[in-house]
């Protein structure tokens, strides 16, 4: 628990990069990357400025990785468009340079001696609570930047989020805009709904067979078959070369030898702990005096685990009696480790001050590991070697299969040398079929290669996963074809009667909807009852939702009702009325209630300014794309 804390405050590096140079994949995520569009217009000026060829490279470079992350351990970067990346990245920095020459022209400015204590304040760079220069140049070389790069970077962020903060902070709502805001956020109305499915039209729908072929001929390019292809393959899998090895017991000792050479006994040490943490809410002082009185009550012989479980502030461990099981070194550097290394069985410690409060540390084991005895290991030394062979031997299979394929003509070859079999898998379009070779997206891009549809060839070794791989080629190319009316009558029927049952639908809800507003009563209609509900608030999940956006879209009625006629996702038809609106007693809305509705209406104010300087500046900036 305290490591996952630990790992998810840092990142302030990967912050800043992601905030200046990623921030398109925020813009146009992952898909619109995974392309074939081409193009690019770096470099560019703005305002006079250069915006440089290095500086779109190293910026694309940054992206890409970053890309790479988000997409996990298995992506494939020939899903990403070079090309692409490179144009969104050239907008951010035309983008960054309007923003950073903006906050510039406001006399807005940030010393060197700022940005320096801004570094040596961040924590990625701290070692032990202190800024650590070789772990600042590992965290930068690790991120492709240099100490000049980052600072540059830093310096931009800063001084955006300068002129970002003062548009955010002039921003104010008055407090009669808010009140009108909590009014309309807290009014509840009275409303009734009609709701009448098409299946009590559809039954009355009669078509001809005129209708149906003017339909058909007006929406023939509707009714085309999908480009597919039909392939075959050749799959290298590694599972099914387990039964090509065998275990060799003389490796298997050495194996054993290795293990035990290699083997160092290290402590164990089973550890939990009491936090008390500091917040807004509890100071220091607080917190220490709330340690030292928990430290008071376990000297006088309470149970450790039973406080734990109704004092600590650690969620993750607190209910099993604040325990952290094994302590690994590094989970917390600095005082709480040395408290750990200090401790004997049983013992508690005083309160130990870290990062996130006061801890009570008490160690409730400590054991020795034990050398390893050849039969609790034997299965896993066998796995360890079996896979170390298997893996070989599919390494030399691929790059076999590599030479054949790139040499063959077809596939039969591959397949009689190899001893494989050519798989044949069904037509699929460029959507994937629909087992997991033919749903694979390298898979797909390759089967619709131009080059191996015109050609016949063999393609490159496609790796499915770290065990699988396959060459496949093209057996047959299926183009596109125009499906007859007789084909897709089926299909035409039904788009005709839904629309058909659609429109006589429409017409009687509307005459009832007219004779609604002359003042008739609320009636069924073809066995649908009405539904009525009172003071329904904006958030109620229980109505419809295209019910209640359409109820408090009405007008406040004069007398009687208001009524609108609206269509639901699911084809039906709804007449909604609001018989009632209710306004809220502002007096029994409290000051903070107040403040806390301006506050927010001052944010999103602010926001909507910050973001119209934005486009303005945008709009009168000259930047020349080179």
């Amino acid at each position: 628990m305290l490591q996952n804390i630990r790992d998810n405050s840092q990142g302030i590096v990967a912050k800043i990069i992601v905030g200046l140079i990623v921030v398109t994949f925020a813009l146009f995520g992952v898909e619109s990357l995974v392309s074939l569009t081409s193009g690019s217009n770096a470099p560019a000026t703005v305002n006079g400025v250069d915006i440089s060829e290095r500086d779109v490279l190293q910026g694309a470079d940054l992206q890409r990785r970053q890309l790479l992350a988000q997409m996990g351990e298995n992506a494939d970067p020939t899903l990403l468009d070079d090309n692409l990346i490179r144009k969104a990245t050239l907008d951010n920095l035309i983008q960054q340079e309007i923003l950073v020459q903006s906050a510039t022209n406001q006399d807005m400015a940030i010393s060197d001696q700022a940005l320096d204590q801004m570094i040596v304040n961040t924590q990625d760079f701290k070692v032990d609570g202190v800024f650590n220069p070789d772990r600042y140049q590992a965290v930068l070389r690790n991120a492709g930047l240099t100490p000049m790069m980052y600072k540059n970077l830093l310096r931009k962020e800063s001084l955006i989020g300068y002129e970002r903060s003062g548009y955010m902070g002039s921003a104010f709502v008055l407090s009669s805009e808010a009140e009108k805001i909590i009014t309309l956020d807290r009014q509840t109305r009275d409303l009734a709904y009609l709701k009448v499915g098409l299946q009590d039209y559809m039954k009355d729908v009669s078509l001809t067979p005129a209708e149906l072929t003017a339909y058909y001929d007006a929406h023939q390019q509707d009714f085309m078959t999908d480009e597919q292809v039909a392939i075959e393959y050749l799959l290298i899998n590694k599972a099914d070369l387990l039964k090509e090895v065998k275990v060799d017991d003389a490796e298997l000792q050495g194996q054993f030898e290795q293990l035990k050479a290699a083997f160092k006994s290290e402590e164990q040490r089973t550890v939990s702990h009491i936090m008390i943490e500091v917040s807004d809410s509890v100071d220091d002082a607080a917190a220490l005096a709330k340690a030292q009185d928990l430290e008071k009550k376990l000297a006088a012989g309470e149970d450790f685990a039973e406080l734990a479980k109704t004092e600590s502030d650690d969620p993750g461990s607190a209910s099993d009696g604040g325990n952290l099981g094994v302590y690994q070194k590094g989970m917390l550097d600095g005082p709480f480790e040395q408290a750990v290394y200090s401790l004997k069985a049983g013992e508690v410690s005083e309160p130990v001050r870290t990062a996130f409060g006061y801890h009570i540390i008490k160690l409730t084991d400590l054991s020795e590991s034990k050398a390893p005895v050849f039969e609790e290991v034997k299965d896993q030394l066998i796995a360890e070697q079996l896979d170390n062979k298997v893996e070989q031997i599919y390494v030399e299979r691929v790059g076999q299969l590599t030479d054949l394929a790139f040499s063959s003509g077809d596939l039969h070859e591959p397949a009689a040398e190899l001893n494989l079999k050519i798989v044949e898998a069904a037509p699929f379009s460029r959507k994937g079929g629909n087992d997991d070779v033919t749903s694979n997206q390298r898979v797909v891009r390759a089967a619709f290669n131009e080059e191996l549809i015109r050609d016949g060839f063999n393609s490159d070794p496609i790796e499915l996963d770290s065990g699988r791989t396959l060459v496949l080629r093209v057996k047959e190319h299926i183009r596109p074809r125009q499906l007859s009316e007789e084909e897709v009558r089926p299909q035409i029927t039904e788009i005709l009667t839904l629309q058909k049952a659609g429109e006589a639908l429409q017409a009687s809800l509307e005459a009832e909807l007219e004779k609604l507003q002359q003042g008739a009563e609320r009636k069924p209609v073809n066995g649908a009852e009405w539904q009525v509900a009172d003071a329904v608030g904006r958030a109620d999940r229980k109505q419809p939702a295209e019910v209640m956006d359409a109820a408090f879209k009405l007008p406040k009625p004069e007398q009687g009702a208001s009524y609108s006629l609206i269509t639901l996702n699911d084809g039906a038809q709804a007449i909604v009325a609001v018989t009632a609106v209710h306004e809220p007693d502002l007096s029994a809305v409290s000051a903070d209630e107040k403040k806390a509705m301006r506050n927010i209406l001052s944010q999103r104010s602010g926001q909507f300014d910050y973001q119209a300087m934005m486009e303005a500046r945008k709009n009168a900036a000259e930047i020349e794309r080179l």
